[in-house]
């Protein structure tokens, strides 16, 4: 349980990097400890190919083709302005209501006081490729083409700039 807490405040800081840093670079340096920290708990979950494929996939490529769109773009950094006061105080007071909502469900004890088990297949290769090549498959496929459209969209507004 320790080992949660530890994974899951380091997973909250790269968050946190991600979201407020101003260098883009930067915050997809962020996402990749969020992405690792991702992998660690699923291999505190026993499910070690998830883990993997959360390392290879996620914190290897899509982070790679988020980097390389970045230098392709070779965005500047911009002139940071501040947000309307109402807008600010709203953005606080969601922060506030969701995080006073983790605190809340993280303390409740759970309905029936055991702890509820993973399927005994979790995290195999079998169930991981029924699940993904049946049940979402769609999905699967959709998030594909949107990587696909934005990479291509990244290279045509490169090259209008040039």
């Amino acid at each position: 349980m320790i080992a949660f807490w530890i994974v899951a405040l380091f997973a909250l800081v790269g968050a946190l990097v991600v979201v407020l840093h101003r260098n883009p670079v930067y915050s997809a340096l962020g996402l990749v400890l969020t992405l690792f920290q991702v992998a660690v708990l699923f291999a505190l979950l026993d499910a070690p190919l998830l883990a993997l494929l959360q390392v290879m996939v996620y914190a290897g490529a899509i982070v790679v083709l988020f980097l390389f769109v970045i230098m392709l773009l070779s965005l500047e950094p911009e002139k940071r302005l501040a947000a309307p006061f109402p807008v600010a105080v709203a953005g606080l007071v969601l922060a506030a209501t969701l995080g006073f909502g983790l605190v809340v469900s993280g303390t409740l004890p759970l309905r029936s006081g055991v702890p509820s088990r993973l399927p005994a297949d979790f995290g195999s290769p079998e169930s991981l490729a029924t699940n993904l090549f049946t049940k979402h498959q769609l999905p699967f496929e959709l998030t594909s083409v949107l990587l696909l459209v934005a990479v291509v969209g990244a290279v045509v507004l490169a090259r209008r700039r040039s």
